[in-house]
């Protein structure tokens, strides 16, 4: 069993090392192709997307949405999958056009994701809030170590950074700038002094104690029924704060709600009951 267990985390660092290295020397259109081809779980994602009925969407918009993912993902770093994207797209079209309230990105490193989101924030005719320092990840003694997949994870003080300016003009360039906005600064220092109601949450922010603070101050002002995801579900410390009750009960001030794909996937999420 011990032989077997070394010989996945070998393959699985052969692998990382060889997307690695060909993320270096290939150009990033070949490479992003390559990737897009790759991941067959962004194929089923895609599907199931063209194929649900519940979306008000006929097959040609549904399909501009997706092609639009993809160009996105061409001309701007991306550390994402687009079956996490289509999954808060989802959420976001399928919300109730009476409930009121907005979407809310934490983390938004090169602003590919908030291009991919305003596209479905444009057609639900809501604003997508966007919080981030955009001078990359705070000052931290965090450490991580492994994901949940054996993957290495460490967060330094200023990675992820994308600055304001750069991640405007992405948006811009690829996604419906119109019906965003944008808070910066430090999560503890912005979060607090934001009220409205929100519709459905997405957390990007690598961190627990970033985590924390995020669902300390978004999470009350979820309207029920509304949604988090947190695309950190693969962080052994992030999990920690989702699962912890007294955190939820202290703090919150709610019971902790059901966490799905949690330890099985990186994105994992609740609903508000």
């Amino acid at each position: 069993m011990q032989r077997g267990t070394h010989l996945v985390e070998e393959v699985i660092f052969m692998l990382g090392t060889i997307k690695s290295n060909l993320k270096r020397i290939l150009p990033k259109t070949i490479f992003e192709t390559l990737r897009a081809f790759y991941n067959y779980q962004d194929w089923s994602a895609i599907i199931e997307f063209m194929l649900n009925k519940q979306l008000k969407l006929n097959y040609f918009e549904k399909f501009q949405i997706i092609k639009q993912l993809y160009r996105i993902s061409f001309h701007v770093d991306c550390p994402h999958t687009q079956e996490e994207m289509l999954a808060f797209i989802k959420a976001i079209l399928l919300i109730p056009l009476e409930e009121k309230g907005c979407i809310v990105e934490a983390g938004s490193f090169k602003g590919g994701s908030a291009a991919k989101f305003s596209l479905a924030a444009k057609i639900a005719k809501r604003e997508l809030v966007v919080f981030d320092s955009f001078e990359g990840i705070p000052q931290n003694e965090e450490s991580h170590g492994q994901s949940i997949f054996g993957d290495p994870a460490s967060f330094d003080k200023g990675s992820y950074c994308g600055k304001l300016e750069e991640v405007i003009s992405n948006i811009t360039k690829y996604g419906r700038i119109e019906v965003c906005r944008f808070i910066k600064g430090w999560f503890e220092e912005t979060m607090p002094d934001f009220k409205e109601s929100i519709v459905a949450v997405y957390l990007d922010v690598d961190l627990a104690s970033s985590t924390r603070t995020c669902l300390k101050y978004l999470y009350p002002l979820l309207r029920p029924g509304g949604v988090v995801y947190s695309q950190d579900g693969h962080l052994p410390l992030v999990l920690e704060v989702f699962d912890d009750d007294s955190f939820w009960e202290n703090e919150i001030g709610c019971k902790k709600p059901i966490i799905y794909g949690k330890g099985t996937r990186k994105l994992i999420k609740v609903i508000k009951d």
